[in-house]
């Protein structure tokens, strides 16, 4: 189900069962013929609940993924915007100030249909708002799929479809003679592939990629292929 790559300037064209994916160095997936925006483990809120629990983390991640999140959507100029899962890291979240910014953010893009594929966080926060208009479902729901993909949160295996997924927060080291750098990076196997951690404030785990996957590092401003040893 996987085809070869073609780069652009700064996204890169993969096809995964027969749909045409952008990836983009904002750690987004953009289906241009679906018209449709995918970005996985948004965790809105998460610096506020380690910050309540004394931590001191900075502050203004829920605010920049939010801008972020927003420039992704006005370069694409996306009618839908699938979130594979984690959209708000806890029930912290759902505090008047927090869910405030959400919701003046959510009113700029109104004319965007949004779908959230609840996650392990999804879980423990719960929906948004129904004012939000933000639709969730379940893996597996008839409305969490394009065409033969299946968009889920957790990348498990399907038989009849191939995966898109999050939670694992996928990165690649890129190793030097005398140094690594560690990149985010979207990690493409067999039957699933995984889409790096969109939110600001989130960790990173490195893929462990098998013979015959695909890795995309993610890089300030383009996103490039990664060679794999054999």
């Amino acid at each position: 189900m996987l085809a070869a790559m073609s780069d652009t300037d700064t996204d890169t064209e993969i096809r995964l069962a027969g749909q045409r994916l952008l990836l983009l160095p904002e750690k987004a997936a953009w289906l241009p013929e679906a018209g449709t925006l995918l970005v996985a483990d948004v965790h809105l809120g998460k610096a506020h609940s380690f910050r309540r629990l004394g931590v001191p983390v900075p502050g203004g991640t829920t605010a920049g993924t939010l801008q972020r999140l927003g420039r992704v959507l006005d370069r694409t100029r996306a009618s839908r915007l699938v979130i594979l899962g984690d959209l708000l890291h806890g029930p912290l979240m759902r505090e008047a100030a927090a869910l405030d910014a959400l919701a003046t953010w959510r009113r700029s893009y109104a004319d965007v249909e949004m779908t959230l594929v609840r996650g392990n966080h999804d879980d423990r926060a719960g929906d948004p708002p129904p004012q939000l208009g933000i639709t969730c479902v379940d893996e597996g729901d008839a409305a969490a799929g394009i065409g033969a993909l299946s968009l889920q949160h957790h990348p498990r295996p399907r038989p009849d479809a191939y995966v898109l997924a999050g939670h694992t927060h996928p990165c690649i080291t890129l190793r030097g003679r005398w140094d690594g750098l560690r990149l985010p990076c979207f990690w493409f196997g067999r039957q699933v592939g995984v889409l790096p951690a969109f939110g600001e404030f989130t960790g990173m785990h490195p893929a462990r990629p098998g013979p015959g996957d695909r890795v995309y590092a993610v890089g300030d401003t383009r996103v490039f292929a990664v060679p794999l040893a054999t």
